[in-house]
């Protein structure tokens, strides 16, 4: 029989049978590793313990603290779900499936409205099943009989599916029970390990995200091993509500999504204190490391959404609109408008590389389903740069920016990890050049010593990308940051600057964002800080709470010196206990309250009570000036 070789991750190399599957290697192995894996990732792909190994490989088992191993747990969790919602409700009928960052979703088209004590019949049903230790059986069938097998059943969404399959595509199922279900897999060995389950919601969603299509109904739920993790998942859960940056947003009055702009959102006084903050640091750190700032219109003609490309990649995301007879398009993206300032001029390799900024404004449809406060917007500010560079300057930008990035994530307290995007199907370019720039972004991250995961096929259309994903306060990821390395929008345009030996050449050019948008980052900050911002955000820095109206002229007077050296100070004189008038500040989560009373009034003093320390004792008004001003100043 023909032997395959397996490569083990301590490079050690093993020979099998052609069509050894995944569990037999994981036996091999050890036994006890065997009975805790999940499945393996097989030569890049992940691989069910049920699968068979046709070729040589390179082979890494998984388990459910990897993040394959929780993907192959919550894609059979979903099976499972669909199992229980087919034995409760038989007339359903069956959409997708998938696993999801913190769980599964499965898809269901029925006359019955789901209910949250439905979700609960369902539960205790998925908790039988998976007590049942069904295996999950993998098996293909060809073209013609598979959609015979869905028809028969009526199930039309299968059907549509096997029909935008590639002719030649094998299709495979998998059984779990009595339940099949066109899928791809990977999948557990058997039900067994699903152990802590949870439904969690029910949500409408259009077929294959077209609001055009019919709205199904999407269950969403979770799955553990342990009863430990599903009570620290849901305790995080729980935190993320009251973490909420739209509950947090109204309660903080910083922000509005108003029914006459879905999607298009209404910063308020004191949302807009903060984003001017965010804005002008911004603005210095940029100045500091020799960016210029530059604004571009955000209506331009179509024709130049054809000649960037985005036309082709990305015309359903984008609005239009009709000047004088002719077509134009609301800029999705700011790239082209940067590129027309830079083609305004014939630049010399002297004058490379150029760093531009811009807080563009961008507008791009999501579907209104997809919507959500401030992270899922329709139109929202990225805090763009585009720089233009020689070849040979291409690492050093690419350092720098990440160095930039670093800093700013630093000073909000955020860890973060950092991805590396490939070459995406829809692609523009050549193999030549998507090579040469995804080595670049390669080289810098290893220059500085940076871990990285690889998104293969996951890059923008025209070119690699690194994308910064930070942690928050909760351990939940955000993606913010981007570093774009581009060689196709230079050709488009047909830019170049003229170089040492007199001859035109073309620039490199990079996009980066570090916040993302304006919008999404305020969400995150709000949700990162739970509204309890440094003081050097905070909308009002502190507030003054007189013990009765006697000392309110003191209130006023120390209110304007404080104002005059650049603090946001306000004034609490109502009739009012002074306890009420602490708790009420804290529910505004104001860093600090200052009492004053006889005493205060006397010596020129503030009594400070600290928003998480309570009262901190006496300080000179101006000790406490000096004291906010130094914390503002080192945004501590």
């Amino acid at each position: 029989m023909e032997k395959i070789k397996i490569t083990l991750p301590d490079n050690s190399v093993r020979e099998y049978n052609k069509g050894v599957t995944v569990l037999e290697v994981a036996k091999d192995i050890s036994e006890g590793l065997a009975r805790v894996a999940l499945g393996a990732v097989v030569n890049g792909k992940t691989m069910g313990m049920q699968e068979p190994i046709e070729e040589d490989s390179d082979f890494r088992l998984v388990k459910f603290e990897d993040k394959e191993g929780k993907e192959i747990f919550w894609h059979t969790s979903a099976h499972i779900m669909a199992h229980a919602v087919m034995k409760l409700f038989p007339d359903v009928k069956f959409a997708i499936g998938p696993p999801i960052e913190n769980g599964f979703y499965y898809d269901f088209d029925t006359e019955h409205r789901f209910t949250p004590e439905d979700l609960e019949k369902i539960e205790r049903e998925m908790k039988k099943i998976a007590k049942e230790g069904h295996e999950l059986i993998r098996y293909t069938m060809p073209r013609d009989e598979a959609l015979e097998y869905f028809k028969e059943k009526g199930e039309v969404y299968k059907v549509e599916l096997i029909q935008d399959l590639p002719e030649d595509e094998v299709i495979s199922f998998y059984k779990l029970g009595d339940f099949i279900d066109l899928c791809a897999g990977p999948h557990l060995l058997d039900t067994k390990k699903v152990k802590q389950i949870k439904l969690l919601s029910i949500a409408g969603a259009y077929w294959r995200g077209d609001e055009n299509n019919k709205m199904l109904q999407r269950i969403y739920g979770t799955t553990f091993e342990k009863k430990k993790d599903l009570e620290e998942y849901l305790d995080r859960l729980e935190e993320a509500k009251k973490r909420d940056h739209r509950k947090l947003g109204k309660e903080l009055d910083l922000f509005s999504i108003q029914e006459e702009g879905p999607g298009f959102p209404f910063f308020h006084p004191n949302g807009m204190i903060i984003r001017n903050i965010l804005e002008n640091f911004w603005r210095e750190e940029h100045i500091k490391r020799g960016y210029d700032e530059i604004k571009t219109p955000l209506i331009l003609s179509e024709d130049l959404w054809h000649r960037s490309g985005h036309w082709d990649h990305y015309r359903e995301n984008m609005y239009f609109t009709e000047i004088d007879e002719n077509d134009y398009a609301i800029k999705p993206m700011n790239c082209p408008g940067s590129i027309l300032i830079y083609k305004s001029h014939m630049y010399s390799y002297r004058d490379l590389p150029l760093r531009w900024g811009e807080l563009g404004l961008v507008h791009r449809h999501e579907l209104s389903g997809t919507l959500h406060g401030l992270m899922r917007v329709r139109a929202f500010t990225q805090d763009d740069a585009h720089l233009y560079m020689l070849p040979s300057q291409v690492k050093d930008e690419l350092i720098d920016t990440i160095e930039l990035a670093d800093y700013i994530y630093s000073v909000f307290g955020f860890k973060y990890h950092v991805e590396l995007s490939t070459r995406p199907e829809d692609s523009m370019g050549t193999e030549e050049q998507w090579e040469l720039a995804t080595n670049s972004l390669r080289e810098a991250l290893e220059e500085k010593g940076i871990n990285y995961i690889v998104n293969e096929g996951d890059g923008a259309f025209y070119g690699p990308k690194i994308d910064f994903h930070l942690e928050d306060a909760i351990g939940r990821t955000w993606q913010c940051g981007t570093i774009q390395l581009d060689f196709q929008m230079p050709e488009r345009f047909d830019i170049s600057y003229v170089d040492s030996d007199n001859e035109k050449k073309r620039p490199v050019m990079v996009h980066r964002t570090i916040f993302g948008s304006m919008e999404r980052f305020m969400g995150i900050l709000i949700e990162h800080y739970a509204g309890k911002f440094p003081i050097w955000l905070a909308p009002i820095q502190a507030t003054i709470l007189p013990i009765s109206d006697k000392f309110n002229d003191y209130a006023y007077e120390i209110k304007k010196e404080m104002e005059d050296k650049g603090l946001r100070i306000s004034i609490d004189d109502r009739a009012e206990k002074i306890g009420y008038k602490i708790r009420e500040a804290r529910l505004k989560r104001i860093p600090y309250m200052l009492i004053v009373g006889e005493k205060e009034v006397k010596d020129r003093l503030v009594s400070v009570n600290k928003r998480d320390e309570g009262d901190i004792g006496q300080y000179k008004l101006e000790d406490f000036i000096n004291m906010a001003i130094e914390e503002v100043e080192n945004k501590k």
